[in-house]
């Protein structure tokens, strides 16, 4: 008789929590501020991707099931979220807003490198 876990889920490519412990807990910079797009963009301009995830360090554009990380960039439903303080907003911003997302997503931070000693080891 197989498990219940044979049924399960896989978790390969499932996105990882943003803190692992309880005691390194330290909040984002703007946790209790407000979070608006200009406290983003200073989030994300700080944001190393080549560095662990954390809450100091994290895109805080990126979204998980539909959902936009808070100002530590812990998602809804996980442990520590928190709802942020949000500023005013209306269609001209929102229009602002998305061209600018438009021109991040044209040159995103993350670039794919490529080992060609190890492309040309496994291509003979």
């Amino acid at each position: 008789m197989a498990s219940a876990t044979a049924f399960a889920p896989s978790s390969f490519g499932a996105r990882r929590h943003t803190y692992l412990s309880m005691s390194d807990w330290v909040p984002g910079k703007y946790d209790n501020k407000l979070w608006d797009n200009e406290a983003k963009k200073d989030v994300y301009n700080a944001w190393d991707p080549l560095k662990p995830r954390s809450t100091q360090n994290f895109n805080p554009f990126e979204t998980f099931k539909g959902n936009s990380p808070d100002a530590s960039g812990v998602y809804p439903g996980e442990n520590r979220y928190k709802d942020p303080t949000r500023g005013n907003t209306n269609y001209q911003q929102m229009m602002i807003e998305r061209a600018e997302a438009e021109e991040r997503a044209k040159n995103p931070k993350v670039r794919l490198v490529i080992d060609t000693s190890y492309v040309n080891s496994i291509s003979r």
